[in-house]
């Protein structure tokens, strides 16, 4: 990347890093909380685990150089079991991470390694075991409630700044708790108003289902038309989706 669009990265990279040392300073009480849950939900499907990072920074963007070419911006929903693990602290690393890595490396047409050319970031850094699980934190603790909402404003906001900063499109996987009463609909309503006026950054975000149990390819294998490459079938379906989902279009 060109020095203009380094240093925007690197700006953008500690304010989130700082965000989440705050975050995390201010809900002292979220580690025992997110430790009780993960308890109480062990049995012989779920084994309970240490958590170790209630709140998650993607160290991963701490790798990245003046020298790396970031093509893509891809956003999931939030830092799960192996996310929050003190040896890895870094996004999209588990069962979901892995399908989207052979998804990249099986369509080589698409021009993205994704170990190399994607940054990833969440709609909030706050864990839990699985994404529906944080509307069961909040219930176990009230004032979590709040923090999440303005968590995913913060997360929103940053997405904006990453995206100036690097100008690539912008994945955002995972959209079905994105809708109205859904955990992630405070970010949602974010997005629209923080892109309403950026016409060309808007037109470079595309909605796709989650990399989970395959969700995204075989929402793709169904949705390809004849003679359609893959690059062109997912624009069309990301900007299907994207207008769905934010409900509006230039």
């Amino acid at each position: 990347m060109d020095a203009s669009s380094w240093n925007k990265f690197k700006k953008t990279r500690d304010k989130f890093r700082n965000e989440v040392e705050l975050l995390s300073s201010s809900l002292p009480k979220l580690k025992n909380i997110q430790q009780k849950f993960a308890d109480s939900r062990s049995d012989s499907k779920n084994a309970s685990y240490k958590v170790e990072t209630p709140v998650v920074y993607n160290t991963a963007l701490d790798d990245i150089t003046i020298n790396d070419e970031i093509k893509m911006i891809l956003v999931a929903d939030n830092p799960g079991r192996r996310e929050q693990a003190a040896e890895n602290r870094r996004y999209l690393v588990g069962p979901s991470g892995k399908i989207a890595q052979k998804f990249f490396r099986d369509n080589p047409s698409l021009g993205i390694d994704f170990a190399k050319n994607v940054i990833i970031l969440n709609k909030t850094p706050i864990h839990s075991p699985r994404t529906v699980e944080l509307k069961e934190l909040c219930k176990m603790e009230k004032t979590l409630v709040c923090a999440l909402e303005e968590s995913q404003k913060f997360m929103a906001s940053l997405l904006l700044e990453f995206h100036e900063a690097l100008g690539c499109p912008v994945w955002i996987i995972g959209y079905s708790e994105m809708r109205k009463g859904g955990i992630f609909e405070v970010y949602t309503e974010y997005l629209k108003n923080i892109y309403a006026d950026k016409k060309e950054l808007y037109n470079q975000i595309f909605f796709y289902r989650h990399f989970s149990m395959n969700q995204f390819t075989i929402d793709l294998k169904q949705q390809v038309q004849e003679g359609e490459s893959v690059a062109k079938s997912l624009k069309r379906i990301g900007k299907t989706y994207r207008e769905r989902i934010l409900g509006c279009s230039f």
